[in-house]
Formats: structure tokens, sequence, C-alpha cells
């Protein structure tokens, strides 16, 4: 079980800015979460591979998880890790925002193959834009998207983006965790 309160801790040490921001959705915002703030140091990386694989392990343990990078990169790569230290067989992949422009010019990079379950990782979910992107792009390979999970979900209409296409939304924490909705 990982320590919860921790995470908490450093995200909202590290990674919460207060202020005028805009978002990757276009949304303006008076908050704004830099999960890379912590997602690469390797307590905050531990803790939220730790987290997330036990929300897989309530669940059906996927294949493989992955998402758009840059952002779910090392949530990953954290998450196979802890994976990997719990015995537990687990691939990553990685998803492409433009295919590659030599070698095999693909969208999903990653041994995911045709008829894998996986499941999409994600650090803040807003609109859920950048993970519905990545799921049609994971699904054009033939891998079968049992969900998403997220670090944080803002609360702004993610859920209910996911739900009108099929998909489950699990988070780590909601934006009320942090008292800023």
């Amino acid at each position: 079980m990982y320590d919860r309160e921790i995470l908490k801790q450093l995200i909202a040490e590290r990674s919460l800015k207060i202020g005028d921001f805009v978002l990757a959705s276009g949304k303006r915002a008076s908050y704004y979460l830099d999960c890379r703030q912590v997602t690469l140091d390797s307590v905050g990386a531990r803790l939220i591979g730790e987290g997330i694989l036990e929300l897989l392990v309530s669940s059906q343990i996927p294949q493989a998880v992955g998402g758009m990078s840059i952002g779910a990169d090392p949530i990953t790569a954290s998450v196979i890790t802890v994976a990997a230290y719990n015995n537990i067989p687990l691939k990553g992949f990685m998803v492409r925002k433009q295919p590659k422009s030599h070698g095999t010019k693909q969208f999903v990079e990653g041994p995911i193959k045709e008829g894998d379950h996986v499941v999409i990782v994600e650090d803040v979910v807003t609109t859920g834009g950048s993970s519905l992107d990545a799921i049609e792009k994971v699904e054009s390979v033939g891998a079968v998207v049992d969900g998403v999970i997220a670090i944080i979900d803002r609360l702004e209409g993610g859920t209910e983006a996911f739900a009108n296409k099929g998909y489950n939304l699990k988070s780590l924490f909601t934006i009320k965790d942090f008292n800023c909705r």
C-alpha cells in the first residue's frame, strides 16, 4: 500500500502553481499542476507507481500501460518498474502525437500487440482530450483499452468524456483533494 498522504504533500508543494494559466485544453485556470515536478522525482515516481499499480490490482491487471508522450512516459516507467518489483508482468508503451518520419513511422511505440488489454495513464485530466487521442491511436494497432488512470482529475469534464466513449476514469486524486475547487 502506497503512502497517499506523502504523495499528496509532494504534489501540493512541487506541482501545484497558483496564478493565471492557459491549459492544454485551451481553458483558462487559476491553478496549474506541473506533475513532472513529481513524476521525475525518485520518491514521487515510486509513490505514483505504487498508487497506480494498487488501482490496477484492484480490478483486472492489463498487459500494458502507457499514454501520450511526454507526460505519460515517466508514469509508465514508474508503474512497470514497481510492477517488476512485485513480480507482476506488465509492459509499457508510448503514444506519439505525430508518427516518426523515419523507421517504422509508428504512433505507438513499445511491445504491445493486437489483442493486448491496456490502460492509458495520464498526469492530469481536464477534458480528457489527450487521453482520448491516445486511446484512438492505441486502438488503431488493435489493442483493447480497458480504461484510463490519472494522477489528478481536475473535475472539468474528463470523466464524462470518457464515459461517453465507454471508458472508465480512475484517479489517485481529484482537485478537491488540494482545495482548489
